[in-house]
């Protein structure tokens, strides 16, 4: 082999390191999404977007936090009885779906390593849930944790398979 070709082979083999650790840092370093935006992107919480929506909580989902929130996924919404979702959404409603979402905020990041080691959370609208470890599973109240620990810019939100509601 002659030098050209050595020193050619050394070269691309620099190249693709350089190239590769930038596209690493550039993912690392990619701006992390809110509460909301993570929530609207990851497309199975449409529902529970809309009910934020309804409630006028976006612009607090959007602050600097940091939330954990229980979000129930639009399985679980659809597991409520006919047209409770509905009815919630009614502008006269408000403040019934306002407490309702608010159960499903903790105030602070609380990943899902660290809910096992708990049992109960003061959620932002001031009850409290329980936490318990089933296995290899979180359980908020009868809540399961089906995906855990997606990451935000402000916060933590673990998706439930049912909708909790406040006593």
């Amino acid at each position: 082999m002659n030098m050209l070709a050595i020193r050619t082979g050394k070269t691309l083999t620099t190249l693709a390191l350089v190239l590769s650790a930038g596209v690493a840092f550039a993912a690392t370093n990619e701006a992390k999404k809110d509460i909301v935006d993570t929530a609207v992107d990851a497309g199975n919480f449409t529902t529970l977007v809309t009910a934020v929506k309804a409630a006028d909580l976006v612009d607090t989902l959007k602050g600097p936090g940091p939330f954990t929130v229980f979000a129930p996924t639009d399985e679980a919404f659809a597991k409520l009885p006919a047209g409770t979702v509905e009815d919630l959404l009614k502008p006269e409603n408000k403040d019934k779906l306002k407490r309702i979402l608010t159960y499903h905020v903790v105030s602070g990041d609380i990943m899902a390593a660290d809910a096992m080691k708990l049992d109960k959370a003061t959620t932002v609208e001031g009850s409290d849930f329980t936490i318990k470890t089933v296995g290899d599973k979180v359980m908020i109240n009868d809540a399961t944790v089906v995906q855990a620990d997606i990451d935000t810019s402000n916060g933590v939100i673990h998706a439930i398979d049912t909708v909790l509601m406040p006593k």
